[in-house]
């Protein structure tokens, strides 16, 4: 299969000068993490919402409201560009790699398409239990806890989204969109003398979107892929009998036991 069969052909785009503002109500509107930042067709680099919050959550930027920053501040500038003709093989074996998740299809110097895992999912068709691939040693937070103590968690781990805990049960999940539209909505709301203090004792109930869903652990991998596709979420944690959590599947995951199947098939 190649990737011209898949990409999502419609893109929504932003210029390097768009306010940051503009940028994250786009990613709202249309729920959204990540937009290409183009300029005369030809992409300059991908706006991220982990990016959106590390800029927000930094002391040096705090006076400094969304409606004064621009795309390009938080762009990443380094990516990876495929074309339209490429194998899905060849892209899937870069995921779970760093950088952005976004992969821009060029036709010479224009974009004509992204791919993203979103647009993978439909593909994973396996039928085995979701016990085979998912994690078992998930990282939490409780609900009273700080956001910047989730934020540190998910950057020293490399994870986009924390399940929020509570006696064992998942109450909400918190992500690095939930972060950046908590920082943008306090630097617009809050004095800057005050945004210091309110960032460091902002908790994570405050921000989690809540309720979470989640998945029993007796689902197949093709039905947990059906369910993130569904309600347009990157992760889905599993839960026992009980109610309470006892592994984690992100869409990483399937498209890494897509790739062997693709390829052992």
């Amino acid at each position: 299969m190649k990737v011209g069969e898949i990409m999502t052909k419609e893109v929504i785009c932003v210029s390097k000068n768009d306010d940051l503002s503009y940028v994250m109500s786009l990613m709202e509107k249309h729920n959204i993490t990540k937009l290409p930042v183009v300029d005369n067709g030809r992409i300059m680099g991908i706006v991220t919402d982990n990016k959106i919050a590390d800029k927000l959550g930094r002391i040096r930027s705090r006076g400094v409201p969304p409606a004064r920053m621009h795309a390009s501040t938080v762009m990443e500038k380094k990516f990876d560009k495929i074309s339209p003709d490429m194998d899905l093989v060849e892209i899937l074996k870069t995921v779970g790699e760093p950088g952005p998740t976004m992969l821009p299809v060029l036709v010479g110097e224009n974009l004509v398409g992204v791919v993203t895992k979103a647009d993978v999912l439909p593909l994973v068709k396996s039928e085995e239990d979701i016990k085979e691939i998912m994690s078992t040693n998930v990282i939490t937070v409780k609900p009273e806890e700080r956001v910047i103590h989730a934020r540190r968690l998910m950057i020293d781990n490399n994870i986009a989204r924390l399940p929020v805990v509570e006696d064992g049960k998942v109450v909400g999940m918190v992500s690095d969109k939930e972060i950046a539209f908590a920082f943008a909505n306090l630097k617009k709301n809050v004095s800057l003398r005050h945004q210091n203090n309110r960032i460091r004792n902002m908790i994570v109930r405050d921000i989690m979107k809540s309720p979470a869903i989640t998945a029993r652990d007796n689902i197949s991998i093709k039905e947990c892929a059906g369910i993130m596709i569904e309600n347009e979420i990157g992760c889905l944690p599993i839960v026992g009998g009980d109610g309470k959590i006892k592994g984690i599947v992100t869409r990483t995951d399937l498209l890494k036991h897509l790739l062997k199947e693709l390829e052992e098939g």
